[in-house]
């Protein structure tokens, strides 16, 4: 089993900053991608941001240029640098990971999706 611990969540005002936090532990040979979804009070669940065992990223449009995601490897971590935060943004924000372990003595994998259980970000003034 794997488990995902996320931080950072908390109350802002707007232009002000936040960084997120997500620890994946547990049975795991490598993680091909990292993301961060949100949803809003009465929304669906959004993506927000994901990144690629390479560091190959990609944002929503709506928070381009604002918020930045990356990852530690060697943690098995992912980061959600969230900058000129809005009201807007307010939302429970969810880590998502793919994780892949070996299965056998040849080397067959698998793969499975996992989910933090959400931390809340709350912008106003």
């Amino acid at each position: 089993q794997v488990q995902l611990t996320e931080s950072g969540g908390g109350s802002v005002q707007p232009g002000g900053s936040l960084r997120l936090s997500c620890a994946a532990s547990g049975r795991i040979s490598s993680i091909p991608a990292m993301r961060w979804y949100r949803q809003a009070p009465g929304k669906e669940r959004d993506l927000v941001a994901v990144i690629s065992s390479g560091g190959d990223t990609n944002y929503a449009d709506s928070v381009k240029g604002r918020f930045t995601i990356s990852r530690d490897n060697a943690k098995n971590m992912v980061y959600l640098q969230m900058n000129n935060l809005k009201p807007e943004d307010t939302a429970v924000y969810y880590c998502n990971v793919d994780v892949r372990w070996v299965v056998n003595v040849e080397g067959a994998t698998a793969t499975r999706n996992y989910w933090g259980k959400g931390t809340l970000v709350t912008v106003a003034s």
